[in-house]
């Protein structure tokens, strides 16, 4: 296979465009129940709904059947307390989860009651999540009955650097005897995407793969009135699509490129999706939903191709009970807060200061090894063909490591901790969202958001919990509703701003911009913030805005669709800084070392943000806005029976 280069050497300019090139035709599409995103929440919200018997449609950047930060898989099921082997009650696990700063409880009270009969459902539908095949038998947290895998590395209690000392001892009423809490199960997620995808064409889910969402349709066209749809384009085609719908679901996830300069690094070594571009939320915004946490990124922990937490984009969690040796062969004593047996998983903040006051002493030698032939052979396998085999980007690898003559009973693995340059800036990642209630819907009426979408979203048994719950929430919305009411000059507007770049022939590519837009991120929005720093960033975005995307121009459908991301993470990053400015405050669960300023942000409430007539409004939600959790789950959920039985 040759390269790019080749192809223009041998043929002497660029191949013709695939697909046929249909810019400004419309094809309009009528549905109850509209899903944008096609990842493990937008999948799930689509046959939940389906279920229910009405019109769904749903709309991918990419295609189903792997697309999104789950699509290549999954190893871990977290946060689940009603599987057979857990020890802990789920509601007074969702209390707990939910005693941190910031979180979402209406998510992980949803996530805890919900996410084993998910997990149940997806088995039904031909997901594997026990070991059937009995690969791991006398693997720790094997189960001979059920032959599920519990996770290993959760011990007594699951917490946080932030949370209180007092916590990490807490004793749960549901078990005084201390026993492992057993609420995590591995799993082999690698066979959940097909089966979702296979699931909805099963159901009659119209699926429109390579279909970019653009914006929400309001009803008349007012921002702030019921959401009635969504306009999109096709990035192979370019043709324009037309969404009616009695009820949309957002589930595009948050945002993973406004920091990153270097495009080409993006995908590489990396947990998010290429196509994670904060559409959803800008969708939302310029509609006038409410969103929450858009102040708070946080320094990339997993790997984005310029930084690494381990070696590859799984997270440590990947890499449980492997232990740690310096050059010389020194076991290095990883722990963390509140965890057991951690192995390789991230220290806390006091065990990594002494990792690195004694490489200045010379007590350990760098690079860190990861000691995979110390393990027994069970772990050991467990560990890399199952953990690392299922979860996300590391299939492909450790199937390129075997294929190089790694051997892991033999051979370390190098660990890029402690060497990469830690103190380099750090560029951050977001994690806020639009504000939802119990059924969550957001603050405009026939507008519902899911999984990544949500601010403080979790991880991927969170997204399809509450996928899952989201489908059927807006099924119930959609089956009360009268037909939606769609403005003609909206879906103008929106026509002309999606297809001006293709308008021009020269300019500036859609690279430039996101090169553009990352620098400022990077410069003024970065380890430290300032009112200072932050206003000159906030001017150089809209200087931006005025001057360079006059000029942004796309050859083809593709780069149309990369231009229009752009455009997105020009409004979201400009959000965040407003966020920031409108925050006032620092702290670590905030992710904001920010100069001056109050010190603590712990005990004050949520900060909302949200666009009104052109101006931002800047709002306040109690830090428990979402009352008792368990009575407010039930009251809301009393005809809810569990896992489906089709």
């Amino acid at each position: 296979m040759g390269t790019w280069n080749d192809y223009f050497r041998e043929q002497g300019h660029a191949p013709d465009w695939p697909y046929p090139i249909r810019y400004d035709q419309e094809q309009e599409i009528e549905t109850d129940v509209l899903v944008v995103g096609g990842g493990i929440a937008g999948c799930w919200a689509a046959i939940s709904a389906a279920r229910q018997g009405l019109k769904v449609a749903l709309v991918e950047k990419g295609d189903v059947i792997r697309s999104g930060a789950g699509g290549p898989g999954c190893d871990h099921w977290c946060d689940a307390p009603a599987n057979p082997l857990s020890n802990v009650d789920p509601d007074e696990w969702a209390e707990h989860m939910a005693d941190r700063p910031f979180c979402n409880g209406i998510g992980i009270q949803i996530q805890c009651r919900e996410d084993w009969d998910t997990l149940q459902e997806m088995e039904q539908m031909g997901g594997k999540i026990r070991d059937t095949d009995d690969e791991y038998i006398g693997a720790e947290g094997r189960d001979e009955k059920t032959k599920l895998m519990i996770s290993p590395r959760y011990g007594v209690i699951h917490s946080y650097a932030w949370v209180d000392e007092t916590a990490r001892g807490k004793v749960f009423k549901s078990n005084p005897g201390q026993k492992r809490n057993n609420v995590v199960i591995r799993v082999w997620g690698s066979t959940f995407k097909p089966v979702l995808k296979k699931e909805c064409q099963r159901l009659g889910v119209k699926i429109f793969d390579r279909v970019m969402a653009t914006s929400l349709l309001n009803e008349n066209g007012k921002q702030g009135a019921p959401v009635v749809g969504a306009t999109g384009i096709n990035s192979r085609t370019g043709e324009f699509m037309i969404f009616k719908s009695k009820t949309t679901i957002l589930a595009t996830a948050g945002a993973g490129q406004i920091w990153l300069m270097n495009t080409e690094l993006c995908g590489i070594s990396s947990m998010m999706s290429r196509t994670i571009s904060g559409d959803g939320t800008v969708m939302a915004w310029n509609a006038g939903a409410e969103l929450s946490m858009m102040e708070r990124t946080g320094v990339i922990g997993i790997a984005t191709g310029l930084k690494h937490k381990w070696y590859t984009g799984a997270g440590d969690a990947s890499y449980e009970n492997v232990p740690i040796v310096d050059a010389n062969g020194k076991p290095v004593p990883y722990a963390i807060q509140g965890w057991v047996d951690a192995g390789a998983m991230m220290p806390s903040m006091e065990t990594m200061q002494a990792i690195q006051e004694g490489i200045r002493k010379g007590e350990y030698e760098l690079p860190f090894y990861g000691d995979f032939p110390a393990m027994s052979d069970v772990e050991r396998r467990a560990t890399w063909n199952l953990m690392l085999g299922e979860e996300s980007t590391t299939r492909i690898i450790i199937d390129t490591f075997n294929q190089a003559g790694y051997d892991e009973s033999r051979d370390l693995l190098q660990s890029y901790k402690f060497i990469e340059g830690n103190s380099l800036p750090q560029w951050g990642q977001a994690s806020g969202g639009p504000i939802v209630d119990w059924n969550l819907k957001t603050t405009v009426d026939g507008l519902y958001a899911a999984g990544m979408q949500m601010f403080s979203s979790e991880d991927h048994s969170f997204c399809a919990a509450t996928g899952r719950y989201a489908g059927r929430k807006a099924a119930a919305y959609a089956s009360q509703t009268d037909e939606p009411r769609i403005s003609r000059e909206q879906i103008d507007r929106e026509k002309e701003r999606v297809y001006a770049p293709i308008k021009r022939t020269s300019g500036m590519e859609w690279k430039e911009l996101h090169a553009g837009i990352a620098r400022i991120m990077q410069y003024y929005c970065s380890e430290f913030k300032t009112e200072n720093l932050l206003n000159m960033g906030l001017i150089s975005l809209r200087k931006i805005e005025n001057e360079s995307v006059p000029e942004l121009y796309a050859l083809d459908p593709h780069k149309l669709m990369r231009s229009l991301e752009d455009l997105s993470m020009l409004t979201y990053a400009q959000v965040i800084i407003q966020a920031m400015l409108a925050a006032k405050a620092k702290g670590i669960s905030l992710d904001m070392p920010r100069m001056g300023g109050p010190q603590s942000p712990e005990g004050r409430n949520f900060l909302t943000i949200k666009q009104e007539n052109g101006q931002v409004k800047t709002g306040e939600l109690p830090r428990n806005f979402w009352g008792n959790m368990k009575e407010q789950y039930e009251a809301h959920n009393k005809d809810y029976t569990g896992v489906y039985r089709g």
